[in-house]
């Protein structure tokens, strides 16, 4: 057993893109638009696949926490529970449970937490949603609906220290970096706020904020430093994701002041979960589709790792 003196947690945040379950699901009463991941969509996401994809996952977070395990895992792209129970069987089987909310996306694209129930007890969770916000370049008052939640979760690490943890998959940069940066705004004014609530009930509060920010690292969520920017930025030839050639850090981390001096951040660069970029020369990482080829890999991004020690 790990000492709390030595090293208290491992945590990883991994987006894993696209894990979905074979069948084809609904949310809220309505279809999902997730046809493209079942045998009869244009991908033919067959069950043989989905094991794969989620042992592939399993295999990079094994590595990871190597002998013990990791203790924490925040994911994005998940469809369902089904999909996360899977991954939690396939990691270690009856050590590992997971927090999930079924969001309001269209598509079925989750947020989840995964932890290592020997070592770490939920309190509180709630999926944060996120309102309907104006975008404010059309006239009128319109507004565009953004919806994936942000994850809270309120956990004891060993029935010792009390830590809050949030986990975020922040709107894409699809239809253009700085046409959709209102949506990560708006994202992260509600994120904020839920940061400013627990610092005004306890302001030493350990907090960790994982996930695809969808954005270059900044300091921008206040009481909190994003680790991956600057200083605490690991010496790396790589970022989490690499779009025509060029690698950019979409995966973050924010911690409060008191866990900075006594954590570190470093990004899973294995060359195993990446291949030859043939076209941008380099490697980047393995996709489970190159397009709509199929080539067994594990994601677009590559998973990030927070290491606090006290």
């Amino acid at each position: 057993m790990r000492l709390l003196s030595v090293l208290l947690i491992i945590i990883v945040n991994y987006n894993v893109e696209n894990l979905f379950h074979p069948a084809h699901d609904s949310v809220a009463g309505e279809a999902k638009d997730d046809i493209e991941w079942t045998p009869e969509g244009e991908r033919h996401w067959s069950y043989t696949r989905y094991y794969r994809k989620v042992e592939n996952i399993a295999r990079a977070l094994t590595n990871i926490g190597e002998w013990d395990g990791v203790d924490v895992v925040g994911l994005q792209e998940v469809e369902n529970a089904l999909c996360i129970r899977r991954l939690c069987y396939t990691l270690r089987r009856g050590e590992y449970d997971f927090v999930h909310y079924e969001s309001p996306d269209r598509r079925g694209i989750d947020v989840a937490f995964v932890y290592k129930k020997a070592r770490i007890d939920t309190i509180r969770t709630r999926a944060i949603g996120v309102k309907p916000t104006p975008n404010p370049s059309l006239k009128g008052g319109e507004q565009e609906l953004i919806t994936r939640d942000i994850l809270y979760v309120c956990a004891q690490v060993e029935k010792r220290d009390t830590m809050h943890f949030f986990v975020c998959h922040l709107p894409s940069q699809r239809g253009g970096k700085a046409e959709s940066e209102w949506k990560r705004t708006a994202a992260k004014r509600v994120l904020q706020e839920a940061v400013d609530s627990v610092l005004a009930v306890c302001p030493e509060a350990k907090i960790v904020v994982m996930g695809d920010m969808n954005s270059e690292p900044k300091d921008d969520i206040r009481g909190l430093r994003n680790r991956m920017k600057g200083d605490g930025l690991p010496v790396t030839g790589y970022g989490t994701h690499k779009y025509q050639g060029q690698w950019t850090c979409l995966d973050q981390f924010y911690t409060s002041p008191n866990l900075d001096s006594i954590s570190s951040v470093r990004i899973y660069e294995a060359e195993w979960i990446m291949e030859e970029d043939e076209k941008y020369m380099g490697l980047r990482p393995k996709r489970t589709y190159n397009g709509y080829h199929y080539q067994n890999g594990y994601s677009d991004h590559l998973p990030i790792i927070l290491e606090i020690k006290n």
